[in-house]
């Protein structure tokens, strides 16, 4: 592959915090049996609750591999891409590194393989899609972190209100029940539809799911503007948008202020993650969830996003990195999914959760989790699109869907042939 600077996504999970270093400097120490890993914080600054997670670890995986010393640096998600870029510059490389993109690196030659890091049992515990999900042209680099998956949530109080039944199927459900909101003033907004710039790429994707559609086809060929597509973004702006059964301006709406809403119980329903289930309860909020609706039937697959760790070669500490590897995905990956609500991307910390009885709430997103879809992640040239996505991909449910659409299939091609 050509050389390549991409900047990665980063987490739109994440909260923005002060970095904060743990386990040691931060300095490159040139000493083979230290591993330097950066990871995002996902904390807030009160808690310090990664800085913790990660001295844990660490303080556990050297008591257990005497002679083999692990410095992390933590840095908060609105800085840990800027970061680790200039540490790559100026030939400070780490020998691991926790973030939201991996494909840059790749396209770099910058990272080991997932298999040069990981013992055989230990990369058979990563649920599937997700290490597929971590692949370039076939080739695992990308190690999944933490993930998340999309269900349809909605307010009981406003859908008994509103004399919905039961929680919509189909998209013309949707519509339906979203009429019925509006006519019984049930909710400010019956369908919250985030098209803004935080997270378009997301909402979008899942919408075309729901058509049959998404962002590439199985060779990964960029379908922006497909008929599928189009058909889609038509159907939204038809039965949502100019019906004003959501929000004025979607395309300027981000997840949170839709997130905001519906805990607030201003919004009837809407897509969303694991994260929301915290807020919901907070507002006092008695929502349910349900599969996400597709045009005719529930989605077979939804959204899924992750984190990843990757392994720089640059240090050459391979075996030492997949020792830490090895224990940190074998042991502690439980502790880090509860603290935030995540969910697992290993197999047994998923059987665990499920087991346990303690994450009820989280059921809807376990089942859904084995069949999750995922951006073309493996693409160097995704971050590029996905920024483009954000910029404007919004307007299509306002403006003339195959035009916009159109605009961002050639710059996705652009990009592809640039990577």
């Amino acid at each position: 592959m050509n050389r390549r600077a991409v900047a990665a996504g980063a987490a739109a999970l994440a909260m923005a915090l002060g970095a904060t270093a743990c386990g040691g400097d931060s300095g490159d120490s040139g000493d083979k049996n230290t591993i330097k890993l950066v990871a995002a914080d996902y904390g807030d600054k009160a808690s310090n609750a990664s800085k913790i997670y990660w001295n844990d670890v660490v303080k556990d995986f050297e008591k257990k591999n005497k002679g083999i010393k692990v410095e992390v640096q933590v840095i908060n998600w609105n800085e840990i891409d800027k970061q680790v870029k200039t540490m790559i510059q100026s030939g400070n490389v780490p020998d691991l590194l926790q973030t939201g993109g991996y494909a840059d690196k790749v396209a770099d030659d910058l990272l080991y393989k997932a298999d040069e890091v990981m013992s055989p049992k230990t990369r058979a515990n990563l649920i599937p899609s997700f290490s597929k999900a971590g692949e370039v042209d076939g080739t695992q680099y990308g190690i999944p972190w933490v993930s998340s998956t999309r269900v349809l949530f909605y307010n009981k109080k406003v859908f008994e209100k509103a004399g919905i039944k039961s929680p919509p199927k189909t998209w013309d459900e949707v519509a339906s029940a979203a009429k019925k909101i509006k006519s019984s003033k049930a909710a400010d907004t019956p369908y919250a539809l985030p098209l803004g710039p935080e997270e378009t790429q997301g909402e979008s994707m899942i919408w075309e799911m729901g058509n049959g559609g998404g962002y590439t086809d199985s060779g990964g060929k960029y379908t922006i503007d497909s008929k599928a597509n189009v058909e889609t973004f038509k159907w939204l702006q038809d039965n949502l948008v100019k019906p004003k059964l959501t929000y004025d301006n979607p395309a300027t709406t981000d997840r949170k202020t839709a997130f905001a809403d519906f805990a607030a119980g201003k919004a009837g329903m809407l897509n969303g993650h694991p994260s929301l289930i915290a807020m919901a309860k907070a507002g006092k909020v008695d929502y349910g969830v349900t599969t996400i609706p597709g045009k005719d039937g529930p989605l077979k697959s939804t959204l899924g996003v992750a984190d990843w760790m990757m392994a720089f070669k640059d240090g050459g500490k391979k075996e030492q990195v997949k020792k830490f590897l090895d224990f940190t995905y074998s042991k502690k990956m439980k502790k880090f999914d509860e603290m935030y609500n995540f969910m697992p991307v290993t197999k047994d910390t998923l059987q665990d959760m499920q087991s346990s009885g303690k994450h009820k709430d989280l059921e809807p997103f376990f089942k859904e989790l084995p069949n999750a879809k995922f951006y073309p992640l493996g693409d160097p040239a995704w971050d590029v699109v996905s920024a483009e996505m954000k910029k404007t991909g919004g307007k299509a449910v306002q403006e003339d869907p195959k035009s916009v659409l159109g605009d961002l299939q050639k710059k996705a091609e652009d990009a592809a042939s640039n990577k």
